[in-house]
């Protein structure tokens, strides 16, 4: 149906719920003219009169034809409102958001992001999923946090810097910066070599170190919990110590690298081209100013 078709069958609604085109006039804000123009054209529409019209104070009635009108007609208006106010909700961030996350994220930046936008949006539908492939699903979510650019149709705002240190059994090194080649046979709890940890292990060949990894564990507790039961040192990023409180473990020393191991870098991405909602823009927004906390 048109949205004139629609005005059609509105006043047509009006018409049975008042009795009269003129008081069906009044509740629409027009003319009975104008009421009465509109049910003509309905008629018109459908092929025959809606309405006997008995003249004089008498109700109009519906005609047999009006009726299957009328009752299919409410349908339509009904599902139009309910579109029109999903709609002005949509508009208002009060829609759905898929967020695609990864595992040291999701415990600092994510929980933040999300109590802000159902502060905001107390109705709106989050949505989250973590992933750790080397490849993030970034068609199948509407945003999603990632520890590196990715080529293609894909948009992307850099968060912040994410340094990589040394986290050890206390009393394995000395305090203060560990160089290299002290890790050379040492040894290690380690990722498993997928994301970033390739370019960690390269980091210790180009210094001259060949660890000894132990052990290889996707999930940062049970890393760090190795390095708490002694059988090895870890090279983490920073956000992952600071999430497990590690700097204040009676149990863990934590240093910083000589030279440096290139940070990490977190993105927040989406699909190139993609119209995003008012939910998903406000999303990014909060995650930029959240972002703020961590830059070094």
């Amino acid at each position: 149906m048109t949205e004139t078709e629609l005005r059609h069958i509105a006043a047509m609604s009006a018409v049975v719920d008042e009795g009269s085109f003129g008081r069906a006039a009044a509740r629409l804000g027009y003319t009975q003219s104008t009421v009465s123009q509109q049910i003509s054209l309905l008629e018109k529409a459908v092929g025959g009169a809606v309405f006997d019209r008995p003249g004089g104070p008498r109700p109009v009635r519906l005609t047999p034809l009006g009726r299957v009108v009328l009752t299919h007609g409410r349908d339509l208006l009904a599902k139009a409102q309910a579109m029109q106010s999903a709609v002005e909700r949509f508009n208002a961030g009060e829609g759905r958001i898929d967020i695609g996350t990864f595992q040291s994220l999701s415990n600092v930046l994510l929980p933040q992001l999300v109590r802000r936008l159902r502060q905001e949006h107390p109705g709106c539908d989050i949505r989250l999923v973590e992933d750790e492939s080397d490849e993030p699903p970034i068609g199948e979510v509407d945003l999603m946090f990632f520890d590196s650019p990715v080529g293609g149709d894909v948009e992307h705002r850099k968060l912040f810097d994410d340094p990589y240190v040394l986290v050890a059994p206390r009393g394995a090194f000395p305090e203060g910066p560990v160089r290299f080649g002290r890790l050379d046979g040492a040894p290690m709890v380690a990722w498993p070599p997928t994301c970033d940890q390739p370019r960690v292990e390269q980091a210790f060949a180009s210094n001259g170190a060949e660890p000894r990894i132990v052990f290889r564990a996707a999930g940062n507790e049970t890393v760090l919990s190795m390095v708490r039961a002694g059988i090895g040192s870890a090279v983490l990023p920073r956000l992952v110590v600071d999430v497990a409180s590690s700097a204040s473990d009676e149990a863990l020393t934590v240093h910083e690298l000589v030279p440096e191991v290139a940070p990490r870098e977190l993105y927040l991405l989406w699909q190139a081209g993609r119209t995003q909602s008012p939910l998903a823009e406000r999303a990014i927004q909060i995650a930029v100013e959240l972002a703020e906390t961590y830059r070094v």
